[in-house]
């Protein structure tokens, strides 16, 4: 039987804690997506995510835990090998030449722009896709990434491929698991650090490890419970791999938002990733 894990916090009275059973609409509730007190501009149906706003915070807090900064637009230039064993990781979302993703960036892009920078590295990009190699990469392909990063069809090229393989898809999947706008943040962020992948801790390794424990929103379950198991499945995740040891994306970012019942994802907003503070006002 799935587990159906109550969030009964030690900091709320107990008064609190009987209302979060009995009252329709409360955060956990229970209550089936899409029903009476469930519906609004971040439930399941509306924009969500998708929307312009929620869609510049959704990066405002990814770029905290990637970059270790709010200004998510400052990454596209940025590039360096952190050890993880994918080769460089560049750029926006954090394409890595061991991964694939940068090469079908590189491809899609010289595509559309024949001659860039960037090009002439294409036939090292596919000789070390999925592989921690640097061959027919150093030393010029850094320069090049940052140089090129300041070319706006480039910026633009990142954008799209950030949408294409990781947003989008991700906004797509929790609207259809009945979660509304934070709980897409969930799988967005957990789409952006772990990949698209179906293996046991690619993202929808994840979730399908997730949904054997609970059951989604759009499966009759509680919106909270199910995101807390999915973001314990994931911490246990990262545990697992020595470059991402560090969980407090999760644990002081996701599971706040979480746990304050904030499930529309509204600002003002604050967090911390690595130690640092982050607010957004509006």
């Amino acid at each position: 039987m799935k587990r159906a894990r109550l969030l009964l916090l030690a900091v709320l009275p107990l008064v609190a804690v009987a209302l979060y059973f009995v009252v329709p609409g409360l955060p956990g509730s229970g209550e089936a997506a899409g029903s009476p007190g469930r519906q609004g501009a971040g439930r399941p149906g509306g924009a969500g995510l998708a929307a312009p706003d929620k869609k510049e915070l959704a990066q405002k807090i990814v770029a905290s835990a990637e970059n270790s900064t709010l200004d998510w637009r400052s990454a596209y230039g940025y590039i360096q090998d952190i050890g993880d064993g994918q080769g460089y990781t560049a750029g926006l979302i954090g394409f890595c030449t061991g991964t694939h993703d940068l090469l079908v960036l590189v491809e899609h892009y010289t595509k559309d722009h024949p001659g860039n920078g960037l090009a002439r590295y294409l036939p090292a990009l596919r000789k070390v896709d999925g592989t921690d190699s640097h061959e027919g990469l150093d030393p010029g392909f850094p320069a090049a990434w940052r140089k090129e990063a300041a070319v706006a069809a480039f910026r633009k090229a990142q954008d799209t491929e950030r949408d294409r393989v990781y947003f989008d898809p991700a906004v797509r999947r929790a609207k259809l698991d009945g979660l509304g706008t934070l709980g897409q943040f969930v799988y967005y962020d957990a789409m952006v650090m772990h990949g698209p992948g179906t293996g046991p801790d690619g993202f929808y390794g994840l979730r399908r490890r997730a949904m054997a424990q609970a059951d989604t929103p759009a499966e009759g379950g509680s919106e909270t419970s199910y995101l807390d198991i999915f973001l314990d499945i994931r911490r246990t995740a990262m545990k697992s791999e020595s470059a991402h040891h560090d969980t407090t994306r999760i644990d002081t970012a996701q599971r706040k938002f979480l746990y304050d019942g904030n499930l529309d994802l509204d600002a003002p907003l604050e967090w911390k990733v690595y130690g640092e503070t982050y607010r957004v006002a509006r």
